[in-house]
């Protein structure tokens, strides 16, 4: 299974053990929508929250460097949006994921 399928099945099913195995020590997530950045237990806590539920969901493109990923997400706040992530891959973890997003009307 590849890497981004396994990554967003985490996100969908709160599998915070596969999220550790998933993200590489050095991670970082690059939101360019906001400007912020957030380290791998960012994330994770986060994906756990249930905030983040994806819809619609399919790589674009994907090899043992690269991965492209785009998807609809509905945050508990009811902001719905149009997120494309690249994720860079190293020592076959992820090791930086760069989102652009699109608000969606609700």
């Amino acid at each position: 299974m590849s890497i981004l399928k396994r990554y967003t099945d985490a996100i969908d099913k709160k599998d915070e053990a596969t999220m550790n195995e998933l993200l590489h020590d050095d991670f970082k997530f690059t939101m360019h929508k906001s400007g912020n950045s957030l380290g791998k237990a960012d994330v994770i806590k986060w994906a756990m929250s249930g905030d983040i539920n994806q819809d619609k969901t399919r790589v674009v493109y994907e090899n043992d460097e690269v991965g492209v990923h785009h998807s609809f997400v509905t945050f508990n706040d009811g902001n719905v949006e149009a997120v494309m992530a690249v994720y860079r891959y190293k020592d076959g973890k992820i090791v930086s994921l760069e989102t652009g997003a699109t608000p969606m009307s609700k």
